[in-house]
């Protein structure tokens, strides 16, 4: 599914998660058409996805970017 979902522009980050849902995607569309159609005529098509819950993001108060030491 993953690999499908990679050939969509408009996704700009996947992660697989814990809890309520499998995986976590962040689609950025230019308008609420774009997002329409990113959600009903591309998602839905692909084989393994049952449903989406769509959280629409109004503003990003911040960004971090963190250091890992190992």
């Amino acid at each position: 599914m993953a690999k499908e979902l990679r050939k969509m522009p408009e996704i700009v980050r996947l992660n697989y998660t814990t809890g309520s849902y499998s995986m976590f995607a962040e689609i950025i569309c230019k308008d609420i058409t774009s997002l329409r159609r990113v959600l009903h005529d591309e998602l839905q098509k692909i084989k393994g996805i049952e449903r989406t819950e769509t959280f629409i993001s109004l503003e990003e108060s911040f960004t971090r970017t963190i250091n890992v030491v190992e």
